[in-house]
């Protein structure tokens, strides 16, 4: 069975526990180790499940005390249109990926303190359910809709719901990437900065035989790509196209897997380092390497992006790219606020809010060592 199906079938039955009232509210779980041995699975798939629970809202944490059951498990389900009017849509990919709770969080707590609602959807990254999502929301005669798009490195079948919402003087905002072609007000992150601060970080201790593993259908992926590339060019060291792993969404589970393994089981081929495109990348990319019995970072190097709770779910701590998470949720709040009570109308439809990342250094990685460095072989 994978790590992250243990993983996920941990999380699933403590969530069983809080449904089934098995756990209440205010009352502490099994302990770590307890957890380990009811399942027989490792202490780091125990933190991995327990974490996500965290961060979805279901569980807390007291320092020295343990964890406990919240008061108010997360909500994941879409939730009813407000009777009152003043609703506004919020379509993310994943609504349960560990960045979006925080991203909600922040919406909901600014929508909230000014008299809204919230509708929740997720398109599972699929233009079709992205179709279904935003009709049910044109349907109910939302006042604003924040967005996540779907797949957008690529021409998106659903363009037209946008323009329909723009002739009905809906307001919409997009987060974390937008769609080119409408070039829509949005919040991102510098991804290409951040792409570019990773692999630099590896380069300045040393690392030569660096690869990059990017998700291919989003823009996100390609500016961190970008960023990549753009750190041996400024360095002035030579860069291969093998330097370059690219997946799509189905090809997460399966196909990056079996390629990075073939990779690193090549003695003249095997990098010194790895940028990842997310954190969740990074930790199964640990997860291999310790599957493989290769040291980290003693023998390679690891940076991730996102700078999530992922970081510190493993022994070892891994470097990362910060996302603005809370902050961009508050922002995204504020502006649809802004335009559907039509405030500054003019500055609203051409804004763009852009973030620039930082990296925060953790022990996953480390200048390269001698016997590395004079390794001739190329990827």
């Amino acid at each position: 069975m994978a790590q992250q199906t243990k993983a996920s079938m941990v999380k699933q039955k403590i969530k069983s526990w809080i449904i089934e009232g098995k756990v209440l509210p205010g009352e502490k779980i099994y302990s770590e180790n307890e957890l380990v041995k009811m399942f027989e699975v490792s202490r780091h798939t125990v933190r991995q499940a327990v974490g996500d629970l965290v961060h979805e809202g279901w569980l807390y944490r007291e320092q020295g005390a343990g964890t406990f059951v919240s008061n108010k498990p997360a909500q994941t389900q879409s939730q009813p249109v407000s009777l009152t009017g003043k609703n506004i849509g919020v379509i993310t990919t994943y609504i349960s990926d560990y960045i979006f709770p925080s991203i909600i969080k922040g919406i909901e707590s600014y929508l909230s303190a000014h008299g809204y609602s919230l509708t929740f959807a997720c398109t599972d990254n699929d233009p079709e359910k992205e179709k279904q999502c935003l009709e049910a929301m044109i349907n109910r005669n939302i006042d604003g809709l924040i967005v996540e798009p779907t797949r957008s490195s690529s021409y998106n079948p659903n363009l037209h719901y946008y323009l329909e919402m723009e002739q009905n003087n809906t307001p919409y905002l997009m987060i974390n990437q937008y769609y080119p072609q409408l070039n829509p007000p949005n919040i991102i992150l510098n991804d290409e900065k951040g792409g570019f601060i990773a692999t630099d970080h590896l380069i300045k201790l040393g690392h030569q035989k660096v690869i990059g593993l990017f998700k291919s259908d989003d823009i996100q992926g390609l500016n961190r790509m970008q960023g990549f590339i753009r750190a041996f060019r400024e360095n002035n060291i030579p860069f291969f196209s093998e330097m370059i792993v690219t997946y799509t969404t189905e090809e997460k589970e399966d196909t990056l897997p079996h390629r990075l393994k073939d990779i690193l089981l090549s003695e003249e081929n095997r990098p010194t380092g790895i940028v990842c495109y997310n954190d969740e990348i990074a930790i199964n990319v640990l997860n291999l390497l310790r599957e493989l019995e290769i040291k980290v970072p003693d023998e390679i190097s690891i940076v991730g992006y996102d700078d999530s709770y992922l970081t510190e779910a493993s022994e070892t701590k891994i470097t990362s790219v910060t996302h603005p998470k809370m902050d961009m949720g508050i922002e995204a709040a504020k502006w649809i606020v802004a335009a559907v009570e039509k405030r500054e109308k003019e500055s609203i439809e051409k804004w763009q809010k852009i973030y620039d990342p930082e990296l925060v250094i953790r022990n996953s990685t480390s200048a390269v060592k001698r016997n590395q460095s004079e390794n001739k072989h190329v990827i």
